[in-house]
Parts: C-alpha cells; structure tokens; sequence
C-alpha cells in the first residue's frame, strides 16, 4: 500500500481528525436570508436513512456514492441509500422506535428530489429550520457546509451545486452532547436528535431581500414606524413599503444596500387584549417579500414595565417544547394547545424554554395574542472560557433575533439560564446581552438567574446589563425552609423590575397525601399557594413564569414519580389532566386580570 493510501486509510477508519475537512462553510446567521411572502419548495416527507454510530458516512465519504474503482470493478460498500428504511421529516429519531429511545449520536438521511431552474441567474437557498445538533449538508457528491445549534434555522446557498434533473442530497446530523457545545453535556430536558423543522428550498432572484425589520418606533407617541432593510449587494435605489390597510404607500432610500428610515403612520396598536396584525409588504430592485406586523411598544422605567404606555404586570407560564408522540417536533395544533392552555390558566406572557422553539409558536402568539419570553440555552455550567462556545451562543442569539425581529409578541430576548456568577460567566453573558441589545434595541434583555443563597438576596452582577431581572428560586421545594422567601423579598432592593423566572413543585398525576408529602398534588398546589401569598405584595414584582405548563421527559429524573419526567408541570404530560395546583394559579391571575 502506498504511503498516501495508507494515510488516508489510517485517517478513513482509525485516526479521529477526519471531522476537520466537514468544519468548513459553517452556516452562521449571516447566512440566513428573509423567507416571509417567498414561495418555498419544502423537501419534507419520505427520506431513507441509517444509523451511523461511527460516523461512517464522514469517515469513508459515502456522499461521493463510488461504487466502480478506477478500473471498472464493482465496489462493495457499507451503504444503500435507496433500500435503507424510510422516515417521514421533521422528526425526532427518538420517539421512532424503542431501540432509538435514549440514541446520542449520528443518523444519516438522504433522498432524491428534481430541481429545474425557474429564470436565468435564480439562487436557491435550503433551509433547515433545526437539526440537532451539529448537521452537515450533501449534496450531488460534494460537501456544502455545517451548522452548529439545536434550535435555530441554517441557510446554505446551493445554486452551484444543483443539477437539472434528479439531484441526491444527504444529512449527517449528530445529537451527541459535548462539553463545548451550547447547552453543554449535561440538561435538564431530554435530547432529541433529528431534524425536527421544515426542510426546504428558498428561490430567490440574483438581486434580492436579504434582511427585513418593521415595528413602532419608540417615543413615537404611537406615530412613527421603523424599517429596516438589507439587500444582497451594496446597490443603491428605491423600494417601496406597502400596507394597504394603512392606505401607506412608501418609498424606501436604499443606500449601498441598507435602507434604515422611520415612516409617519398611526396603527392600531397590537396587545394580548388586541392581536391586531397588518399585512406589510416591501418591494426593492424586483424583489418582493411580506409579513404579517403587530405594531407595539414595550419598554421599562424604574420598576414597572409598560406595554403601549400601559403598566404591565406579566402573568406568565414557563413551556418546554416537547410532546409524547412528536418530541421537540410539535404540530401547530400542539402549539396553539399550549397557548390555549395558558390563556385558560390566565396568562398574556408565556417564558418558552431553555432554547428557541418554532418559528411558528412566535407566530402563532401574535395572532392569538400572548406575550413570549425567547431564550438561547446557555444552561448551566458551559464552558464560559472557551471562545469557540461563546461564539456558538453568539450566533444562536443572533440567528434566533434575525428569524424571530419582526414578531410583536416576542418582548424578551432572554441570554441564559440559572448560571453560577463568575468572572467567566460574567464575561460571557454580559456580551450577549450587549450584542442583543445592539441587534434589537426594540426589546427587553434578560436572563434567568440565581439568587446570592448566602446572604439570600437578590444579587448578580449581570443585572447591570438586564432591562428586567429574571430570578429562580424554589422556596418550599430545593429550598425547604419557606421564610427564606419573605425574607428574600426584604433583604432584596432591586432597581429594575423583577419577574420570578421559576418556582414551583414535583406532582405526579394522581398521587396524594398531605401538604407536607412531597410529589403530591396536594403538596404542589400549597407551595403555589404560599409563594403567592408573599410575591403578590412585593412592589418590584412584576411578573412570574412558575416551573412549568406540563410535564415533560427528562433522563435526570429517575425516581418512582418521576419516571424520567420532570413533574412540576401544572398539567400531566398529556396536557388532558390538570393538578390543582393549576387552579390555585389560574385563580390569582384572574384577580390580576379583573375577571
């Protein structure tokens, strides 16, 4: 065997470095482009695919489909795209088959679609609205790129690797937890691996609408909207702003390609009260788009929070997403049911954790009118001194403001989630919330964190970079000595507004006894009792999203009640069965409401 044969064998099979070839076009959120109002091909449905715990199609290059080698002889190999089983996309492998039930790891998934170009110089972007967590594109034998992130979309311009006629594209996507990855090894959810959102293509003229922000300009006095635009290229012109509802029909200066302008126009204002949504569409250079805009304002001063000039009090309820039969793969009905659900329970705010989920839960929240708290998953203890994760977190930040910038109910960009205050995690979590807040000074920055449990006051010093402070606490429950909550509340003399981010209780569905009998309905509902009984006289408060809509998988939780569920859920995880302590809380966000 030849020396560059045997390297290459010996890299092939046994040498871990053959990932370094695949690190390459990785898809960031300048990558992504506006799809509202574009007609997409969705590349959902029947795909084959395979197993790779060994990672296999990386290693010996399936993608390049040899099957004769230099001298016409008839290879064997390790693959059979087309007789491999077959998979209705989205999906999470994980709820497929019982074998698949706790899989970290690599899954393979290809299929065959036509492509025949629609004009002259059209690009063609695909899109994959999440693969988690590290998904690498195929397509026709040669490699496109790689995304990193579970929860947030990746564009890839394919146009010069599309073929008229058949074309074979394949997905190698790897669940496998890593230390350096965001969120980190170790969570309090299950990992679902797959690709669990819409696959599909985006085409697009030569010359097109790369970027696209409308809202209520703030200190308007409700009179002003802003809009923003990026166009592919620097080019210089003029588009037009159209809402026909608004009688607007405006002219947008784009100078070397961006266009930032305010536009004199008094909408309807939209709440929770009022979904209210105006159909906006844009034309620049041929190229149109469109998107359905609620026109709010929603800022802090002092203590309070305001939304269209209107003191708010949030009557939240934190949500994983997260099914029995679908996984993190949600239908819409299942997002509207879990809407609906809060609305029942009283709320007009809704903390959707610890990641960003579906584009359309955002959407579906401005026409069903609740407000929502998005989050990235810096969770826990990730590793706050490596560059390379704090540039994962970064982008899923940003990739999760550029898709969800122009949805009304989105209010807080949240930064992470119950972190230990450190040097590093100071560093780390101060710079996202600076770059979101640069991104979107429309919105309010926070973050879920930890009280200082020593001197059992509120304090972190990541506030100063908060517009609204987010704590957890489990007074009654991880904290068993309830007075330390009062006392808490006494010893803490916060200047910004504070919404209790989590508390609450384990119940399992059906199991009983006293209130003083931990995991049981009864116990629940008396700790939602007692935690309002004290947070609904504390003047900063202004807001709560209590741990959490329903029950929910989680491989943490391994004891009888649990049964790898977390149970603090006010409903079972069939979201049929409500514990009472969901109509403890539903009873106190009525009073709030004036029902």
């Amino acid at each position: 065997m030849s020396e560059n044969k045997s390297k290459n064998y010996m890299s092939d099979i046994h040498l871990e470095d053959y990932a370094g070839e695949y690190e390459k076009n990785y898809a960031t959120a300048e990558n992504a482009v506006f799809t509202g109002g574009r007609t997409t091909e969705k590349l959902n449905g029947i795909w084959q695919y395979a197993v790779d715990q060994y990672d296999t199609c990386l290693r010996q290059k399936w993608f390049l489909e040899k099957y004769v080698d230099d001298n016409g002889f008839t290879l064997p190999v390790d693959y059979t795209f087309d007789q491999w089983p077959v998979i209705n996309l989205p999906v999470c492998w994980n709820v497929l088959e019982p074998e698949y039930h706790i899989y970290d790891g690599s899954m393979v998934f290809t299929r065959k679609f036509m492509y025949k170009p629609a004009c002259a110089n059209e690009k063609v972007m695909l899109r994959i609205g999440a693969a988690n967590y590290i998904c690498r594109v195929f397509l026709n034998g040669s490699y496109v790129g790689m995304h990193r992130g579970g929860s947030t979309p990746a564009f890839w311009d394919i146009t010069d690797f599309l073929i008229e006629g058949s074309n074979r594209i394949i997905i190698a996507v790897d669940s496998t937890r890593r230390s350096e990855q965001v969120p980190t090894e170790n969570t309090d959810w299950f990992n679902y691996g797959g690709i669990y959102r819409d696959i599909e293509l985006i085409r697009l003229p030569e010359l097109y609408i790369k970027n696209f922000a409308v809202g209520l300009a703030p200190g308007s006095g409700f009179g002003r909207i802003f809009v923003k635009v990026q166009m592919s290229e620097k080019v210089s012109g003029e588009g037009v702003l159209h809402i026909d509802e608004l009688n607007l029909n405006s002219k947008i200066q784009i100078t070397d390609g961006i266009a930032d302008v305010e536009i004199t126009a008094s909408p309807r204002l939209w709440s929770p009260e009022d979904p209210k949504l105006y159909h906006v569409s844009l034309t620049c250079f041929g190229d149109t788009v469109s998107d359905d805009i609620g026109f709010r304002e929603i800022q802090v001063e002092g203590r309070k929070i305001f939304l269209n000039g209107k003191e708010l009090f949030l009557r939240g309820i934190s949500c994983h997403e997260d099914s029995v039969s679908n996984g993190k793969a949600l239908t819409d009905d299942e997002r509207k049911e879990n809407i609906r659900l809060a609305k029942e329970l009283g709320c007009n705010f809704m903390r959707v954790a610890h990641y960003p989920h579906h584009e359309n839960m955002a959407k579906l929240a401005d026409q069903m009118g609740i407000l929502l708290w998005e989050e990235i998953p810096v969770y826990w203890a990730i590793k706050f001194d490596r560059e390379k994760t704090y540039q994962d977190a970064e982008n899923q930040l940003k990739e999760m403001i550029t898709r969800d910038q122009n949805r009304a109910s989105v209010i807080v960009w949240s930064v992470g989630n119950e972190n230990a205050d450190t040097d590093e995690r100071l560093q780390f979590m101060s710079s996202l919330a600076i770059c979101a807040k640069k991104m979107d000074p429309y919105r309010l920055i926070s973050a879920a964190c930890l009280v200082d449990s020593d001197k059992n006051v509120i304090a972190d010093r990541l506030i100063r970079y908060l517009d609204i402070i987010g704590i957890n606490e489990y007074c009654g429950w991880y904290t068993p000595d309830f007075r330390k909550l009062p006392q808490l509340m006494e010893n803490s003399d916060p200047d910004k507004p504070v919404i209790i981010t989590e508390f609450g209780a384990d119940a399992m569905r059906g199991h009983h006894g006293t209130i003083d009998d931990k995991g049981t309905e009864e116990c629940q509902a008396e700790i939602y009792r007692k935690q309002i009984n004290v947070l609904r006289n504390i003047p900063y408060i202004k807001g709560m999203t209590p741990w959490i809509l329903y029950d929910f998988r989680c491989p943490r939780r391994t004891s009888y009640l649990q049964n790898y569920y977390n149970r603090k859920g006010l409903l079972d995880e069939t979201k049929t069965y409500k514990k009472p302590a969901f109509y403890v809380l539903q009873k106190y966000y009525r009073e709030l409401s004036g029902e």
